[in-house]
């Protein structure tokens, strides 16, 4: 673990936000910038679980996280707007979540990342081997959860859709729903299916334009 935090103000940004979906590889840039550059790191889909958890909600003995379905919206919008809150307010923030991305559109200081892999049967594998899980259930985690959030999100986000989202951006969805992760809304967009972890990592790092002994 890095004891020396990189300070924020000798980078291009402050803060920044890591989004992806299951298998693409979003936790693990998060935990391996956040271990080169000193700054903290908060994932969404922990922070999320673990409440679901202690509001019985979840089923703590499984592996695998579940959908945005099984809380309020409030709870999600509280979440959310903390987010941007902190992005507009504080520095030296990883924050990594399926909606870190959209709930940094517009502010300027904060590096908005998308990973992503563009074999489907890799994600899937990722999971069957991170989580110990069968590929029937994989498959479930990443699709069926996939679709009940982008439901969710699309339903109780039109209003920040609208002010928080570039004008000529708007109109990407995914058939019925908001396209969260539509390539334009972000700063980086990086393939994990072509790209290991370490050129993953280096590919932030220079975008930020970290001190180059950081970047191997």
């Amino acid at each position: 673990m890095r004891l020396i935090m990189v300070d924020p103000k000798t980078l291009n940004y402050k803060n920044v936000t890591i989004s992806g979906l299951p298998g693409a590889g979003s936790s693990i840039l998060g935990q391996k910038l956040s271990q080169v550059l000193g700054w903290e790191w908060f994932s969404g889909g922990d922070f999320m679980r673990d409440y679901a958890v202690k509001k019985g909600l979840f089923d703590k003995t499984k592996s695998v996280h579940h959908s945005a379905s099984v809380y309020g919206d409030d709870f999600d919008r509280e979440v959310d707007y903390g987010m941007r809150a902190t992005l507009k307010k504080e520095s030296g923030k990883i924050l990594e979540s399926w909606l870190s991305g959209f709930v940094a559109q517009g502010i300027k200081s904060t590096l908005k990342v998308l990973v992503y892999c563009s074999n489907d049967d890799i994600r899937v594998d990722r999971l069957v081997n991170r989580d110990k899980v069968s590929i029937e259930e994989a498959k479930r985690h990443i699709f069926d959860r996939q679709e009940k959030n982008l439901n969710k999100w699309t339903r109780i986000y039109q209003k920040e859709w609208q002010t928080w989202v570039a004008r000529d951006k708007q109109s990407h969805r995914l058939g019925q729903y908001f396209n969260f992760y539509h390539p334009t809304l972000y700063d980086l967009v990086i393939n994990t299916y072509s790209h290991d972890r370490r050129q993953t990592l280096n590919l932030v790092l220079k975008k930020l334009n970290a001190p180059k002994t950081l970047i191997k």
